[in-house]
């Protein structure tokens, strides 16, 4: 059988101004999303999964806090998985930028792959900074299982990528909180999505 890395690829739990573009900012997880994380220790299997990697932002590196002593992994943090930078658009509701910048939603909603917000990065920017720190973990950790504790922009750019959809396609997938992506990274370069949003 041809050498794999399998990637369990987890949003990271309920936060605090949920209903915010939060971007960067370095918002904490509600007590629900606590419980998520301890929630998904059963789907994880200690002997199977080598390493953890986390974004930098506390809601993640909270994940790894609570899966890697269960999982018995120490967490690394990589600084490129942290969220979309959402530039002045951080800190604001839907309602707000639609209300208050008509012109910069509609400009997102005709493009939305090279849209940035101003101050902020486009999934592009987004992508060219996630992809190569996978890359790189993939090559590292071949014919392992490891764990990545991420965001839901992080996550459907990797998910994107997986199945050679663009970037367009971006909001064609969901990411709950503390949801689960299983994908597998073959050796000769194939790549096969298991799970999605489970």
């Amino acid at each position: 059988m041809m050498e794999r890395t399998r990637l369990h690829l987890i949003r990271h739990g309920e936060v605090e101004r949920s209903h915010c573009y939060n971007g960067q900012y370095d918002v904490r997880l509600t007590a629900r999303g606590e419980e998520q994380y301890q929630l998904l220790k059963p789907r994880l299997d200690p002997d199977r999964i080598s390493a953890l990697y986390t974004s930098d932002l506390v809601r993640t590196v909270r994940g790894g806090e609570i899966l890697g002593p269960y999982l018995g992994v120490e967490p690394v943090k990589v600084p490129q998985f942290r969220e979309l930078n959402c530039g002045e658009w951080q800190g604001l509701s839907v309602t707000d930028i639609q209300r208050d910048r008509p012109d910069e939603w509609a400009a997102r909603l005709a493009d939305l792959e090279h849209f940035r917000a101003p101050g902020g990065e486009s999934l592009g920017d987004l992508a060219g900074r996630v992809l190569p720190a996978l890359k790189e973990i993939v090559a590292r950790h071949r014919g392992e299982e490891v764990l990545v504790v991420a965001h839901g922009g992080v996550n459907r750019v990797i998910l994107m990528d997986a199945i050679g959809a663009p970037l367009s396609s971006f909001f064609s997938i969901d990411q709950h909180y503390c949801c689960v992506n299983l994908i597998d990274y073959y050796a000769d370069g194939n790549t096969v999505v298991q799970l999605v949003n489970g």
